[in-house]
């Protein structure tokens, strides 16, 4: 058996035209941290007060990395991860909806399974 039956147009099509719909899509989270910034005398550091950073965590290779991430770009990231659920969300969706159609394409009966009524004549080429 080959793994084209497992295929379905529409399935196929559908899931495309979500996954459009879902760009951009990331795995990871996004975490507001408070650092000391770079500059020697700032008011705020010397008090105590952190600047507040945005840092993306996600793994790379099984090991977990964290990027910084500039302030103008936090909201079109927790987009990006909120896509990234849904998207993960639908795969995890898309396996049993294969199976089922596997499993009705492989169980409809074909011409050669349709018992034929012994009552009925059988056509025959003159």
């Amino acid at each position: 058996m080959t793994h084209s039956k497992l295929l379905n147009p529409s399935l196929r099509q559908n899931f495309l035209r979500q996954l459009e719909k879902l760009w951009p899509a990331i795995k990871g989270s996004l975490a507001e941290v408070r650092k000391p910034c770079i500059r020697p005398n700032c008011a705020a550091c010397a008090r105590g007060d952190k600047h507040p950073a945005f840092i993306l965590s996600f793994t790379d290779k099984g090991r977990r990395r964290c990027m910084y991430v500039p302030a103008e770009l936090v909201a079109q990231l927790r987009q990006a991860l909120r896509n990234g659920k849904t998207l993960e969300a639908r795969l995890y969706q898309l396996g049993p909806e294969l199976l089922r159609h596997y499993r009705k394409q492989r169980d409809a009966p074909t011409a050669q399974q349709i018992p034929r009524n012994s009552n009925l004549p059988i056509a025959r080429d003159v």
